[in-house]
């Protein structure tokens, strides 16, 4: 039986199958079709089958993880949408938190708000702080706000009131009248996405809720019917940003939950990578065709960012939401973004990309700028008749006649540049990486570093010696890396909600007992029954008396009063470099992990069966390192054929059908037994 997965990114769209039965893994990988994302998936179904044999009537799982919800969100394309909120209340989105990034810059603008002033509507209720009624909801507000949404053909609704995330008794009643007057709209109250506090963030959480919800449920009809036709009518997955799946009905329900849901199909593939190694520290990196995406798995879990914002840059505040995200920072700096010369003559890669269409120049589809992948080229990383397993035939003469339109303005010959391309893109991933561990409170040498992508294994060696990471693993696949780790996550939801108390033996008594309740709602979710092998982990949010913000700990149904602020002061200093001791603490939120386990991809160690050095020598490739360096010959070797070894002398190239793996000078490779390949620097530790 078949376990199926696809990944959608900005330039391929990725398949892989594994037999549970067999063995055996098919993979596919083909151009993603940015006007329907369903057809690139139909793609690579039909390549599977052409070169694999791939059969969808034996398919019983199928993941998806895609752009869809991101795209339509940065791209505004979501439906017209409503916001329906508590009377006073009608410019809490807006207003936001009236803060600034950048506090000298004098052109700062505010973010636009997904929904326009003359489409947020007020009702008179309100509730106090503990979920009391202080003012009875005006259901006869609500006729107007009717009438104005059919007028302008609004598509979904978002209800917001206050304090809803204690007691959503009033969200329920106008939504519910919202619905039967308007049985064609989408109508989202916040309570069914979030039950955190603070107003302007929960506010834009359903609002952007609201503006994508239609996007995703026409977007998974289509695809179900699509998946239908090819016979493959199994059970349907989506890859939830949280690091674990969800049915494609549940996904419907919060398609908020699936902003990150390519790049959290890495970092589950990593955390599987990790437990197959015995690390519970892993740094995970994905360079893609558009984008370069790391995170940090901490204690063998997927670190999740507890304050995610859309679009936050240095000078931007982002739109803030509150569902689980695995706290992934990315970059543009992926094998198609584009080398310029910016206004200082000064040479610059990314945030612009190529895509796939036309692509870099070196594809051959009309693309004329130098990309990254273009120098990797040049350099002699890339085999221009081998890349991609040999489906795409790369063009070398157009990746140097690109590549010398930077060359020339800047002085330096085309190899020089190309290998300038190479080192700006990898300081903007070392910085990357150094966000998601040395200003989180990690050190990076403590863990190992699994690094993945289509152009991801090429920088490998270098990124990881610049780290000091223990090891650097180029797992199985790396090109289509996100979609082998759908196969790798399971069943996950996360339950959330704002509770205060100042920490006291009554409150620890208490939180264990809304702990149980959460569980309850956890075996609902899941319709597995009492039985069900779900594992929890159990987190409190809180802060020193007098503090805004807090930071998550881990609780345990043993804790006490002093374990726990022992273990919360910890935490803190890890995160901001200083504890309290004598403050008293309080708590302001809980959040219980639920994770159904079930079947994940398995990792087969290799068979002995044609596998030696000299089969999978290739011969040897002219490879330019710069400097005194210069072109250096290195070996090639073919990935599928490499026997389990130790301490094989960089530098040397390893080749397989979707990425290309490069170690330098002064390092060795190991293949484990499992078949990944691990590279450290030459008498430097095991793991």
């Amino acid at each position: 039986m078949i376990r199926l997965a696809t990944d959608v990114g900005g330039t391929f769209t990725d398949l892989v199958g594994y037999d549970e039965r067999t063995g055996e893994v098919f993979t596919a990988k083909s151009l993603t079709t940015v006007h329907d994302q369903s057809a690139g998936v139909l793609s690579a179904i039909e390549l599977a089958e052409e070169k694999d044999g791939l059969s969808t009537r034996d398919v019983i799982f199928f993941a998806h993880g895609g752009t869809t919800v991101i795209n339509a969100i940065t791209e505004r394309k979501g439906v017209t949408t409503a916001l329906v909120t508590t009377a006073g209340f009608r410019d809490v989105l807006e207003i936001g938190r009236g803060n600034r990034p950048d506090l000298y810059n004098l052109q700062f603008k505010s973010p636009e708000p997904f929904v326009p002033r003359s489409l947020r509507f007020e009702v008179r209720e309100r509730m106090d702080a503990r979920g009391r009624v202080l003012t009875p909801i005006e259901l006869a507000d609500i006729d107007e706000i009717i009438r104005e949404c059919r007028a302008r053909n609004v598509e979904a609704v978002a209800v917001v009131f206050l304090h809803s995330y204690v007691n959503p008794e009033h969200e329920v009643a106008c939504a519910k009248a919202l619905a039967e007057a308007l049985p064609d709209v989408t109508v989202c109250a916040s309570h069914q996405v979030s039950r955190q506090w603070r107003e302007y963030e929960r506010s834009n959480t359903a609002v952007l809720n609201a503006y994508v919800q239609p996007i995703i449920k026409r977007y998974f009809a289509r695809l179900e019917s699509a998946l239908m036709e090819r016979d493959l009518t199994c059970p349907y997955y989506a890859m939830q940003s949280n690091g674990g799946i969800s049915t494609f009905d549940q996904a419907q329900m919060s398609p908020l939950t699936l902003v990150e849901s390519g790049p959290a199909g890495g970092v589950a593939g990593a955390a599987r990578i990790g437990a197959l190694l015995g690390q519970s520290e892993v740094l995970s990196l994905d360079v893609g065709g558009t984008t370069a995406k790391c995170s940090l798995i901490h204690d063998s879990s997927p670190t999740l960012d507890s304050e995610y914002k859309l679009e936050h840059t240095r000078i931007a505040p982002g739109y803030p939401v509150q569902v689980p995200v695995v706290d992934i920072v990315e970059i543009g700096a992926g094998g198609g973004s584009i080398a310029r010369i910016d206004e200082r003559g000064a040479l610059r890669v990314g945030p612009e990309s190529a895509g796939s269409t036309p692509g870099p120049a070196c594809y051959g589809r009309g693309g004329s700028k130098p990309t990254l992948s273009d120098a990797l080229l040049t350099l002699g990383i890339f085999d221009p008749a081998s890349f991609a397993g040999g489906q795409m035939q790369l063009d070398k003469s157009k990746a140097v006649a690109a590549i010398a339109t930077v060359a020339d303005p800047l002085g330096l010959s085309v190899e020089d540049a190309a290998l300038a391309i190479v080192e700006i893109a990898h300081a903007s991933m070392i910085n990357a990486l150094k966000l998601v561990t040395v200003q989180r409170g990690h050190d990076p040498r403590d863990a190992a570093f699994v690094i993945s992508g289509g152009a991801g294994p090429a920088l490998a060696a270098r990124l990881g010696r610049d780290l000091g990471v223990k090891t650097t693993v180029v797992p199985l696949h790396p090109g289509i890396f996100s979609a082998w780790g759908m196969l790798a996550a399971e069943p996950r939801a996360d339950f959330r909600g704002t509770w205060f108390s100042a920490l006291m033996p009554e409150a620890v008594s208490d939180l264990k007992g809304r702990f149980d309740e959460l569980k309850r709602e956890a075996i609902t979710y899941f319709a597995k029954g009492n039985g069900a092998d779900i594992h929890y982990a159990c987190r409190v949010e809180a802060r020193y008396q007098g503090q805004e913000h807090g930071v998550f700990a881990r609780f345990e149904l043993e804790d006490d009063v002093e374990s726990f602020a022992e273990r919360f002061h910890a935490v803190h200093e890890r995160a901001y470099a200083f504890c309290l001791r004598a403050s008293p603490i309080e708590i302001t939120m809980i959040h219980l992990e639920a994770i159904l386990h079930g079947p994940v991809i398995a990792i087969p160690k290799l068979s002995s069966a044609n596998r030696s050095l000299d089969v999978a020598s290739k011969g040897s490739r002219e490879v330019y390192f710069g400097g005194e360096a210069g072109w250096l010959s290195c070996p090639v070797y073919e990935r599928a054929k490499l026997p389990p070894l130790k301490g094989i002398a960089g530098p040397l190239i390893i080749e397989e059908a979707t990425a290309t793996s490069l170690v330098v000078a002064g390092q060795e490779l190991e293949v484990t037994e499992e078949g990944l390949l691990l590279i450290r620097e030459s008498g430097g530790r095991d793991i």
